[in-house]
């Protein structure tokens, strides 16, 4: 056996190895993954909104990580509405930055309005916080989820009905407003993912293997 030979085998074996690691760590994760009878057992109003928030919360936040901070920048059109005033929100499209500043500050008011606290304002236009470069607004956005987490984790059977006001989609029930957050997190992920791939790069969420979001910046 010369050496080229022996050094295909070994690269074979290696192959071989990693893909039987590969599978076996599939399986030991989905393994872990509970059942929907284990879930219904210990399921709480708070546990099934926070799960679900998870799900928006990688979403968005690993796409912001993913776009290069040259990219935070960029917008697809530039004015685009022309002659139309929207209704609600900028005169036109959010640039990239502007997008995760948008769903950073709606979260901060979200989780104001379910604590009844007084929620940032004009958060429409970007609101008042002086987040600026990809470091900082990773960070305003990473505090913004953990702070939805925390008031989403202090609603229950007996006050998910209790009216909540306030300036950003009210009047609502705590649980109304629970629904808001999510679908309003996934309405912006839905805009900025289209963000990456008009600048050919593919939404970690949507990777065969999605890299997991950083704790600090």
């Amino acid at each position: 056996m010369n050496r080229h030979h022996r050094t295909l085998i070994t690269i074979r074996v290696v192959v071989i190895l990693l893909v039987g690691l590969a599978f076996l760590i599939a399986r030991l994760a989905h393994a872990q993954a509970p059942t929907a009878a284990e879930l219904a057992k210990k399921e709480t109003v708070a546990s099934a909104f926070t799960r679900g928030f998870g799900y928006q919360e990688y979403q968005v936040r690993s796409a912001a990580e993913a776009m290069p901070e040259d990219k935070y920048g960029f917008r697809p059109v530039e004015n685009n509405f022309k002659n139309e005033t929207p209704g609600y929100g900028p005169a036109q499209l959010r640039t990239f930055a502007e997008q995760v500043k948008h769903v950073a500050c709606a979260n901060f008011g979200f989780a104001a309005e379910l604590d009844g606290t007084k929620p940032p304002d004009a958060c429409d236009k970007g609101g008042s916080n002086p987040a600026k470069t990809k470091k900082e607004l990773l960070v305003y956005l990473r505090d913004s989820f953990a702070a939805v987490n925390k008031s989403l984790g202090a609603m229950n059977d007996k006050n998910m009905f209790d009216p909540i006001e306030g300036p950003y989609a009210a009047p609502a029930t705590r649980l109304g407003r629970a629904t808001t957050i999510i679908w309003h997190a996934a309405d912006h992920y839905g805009q900025i993912a289209l963000y990456l791939r008009l600048n050919s790069i593919i939404p970690p969420s949507s990777r065969p293997n999605p890299p997991k979001v950083q704790d600090t910046y």
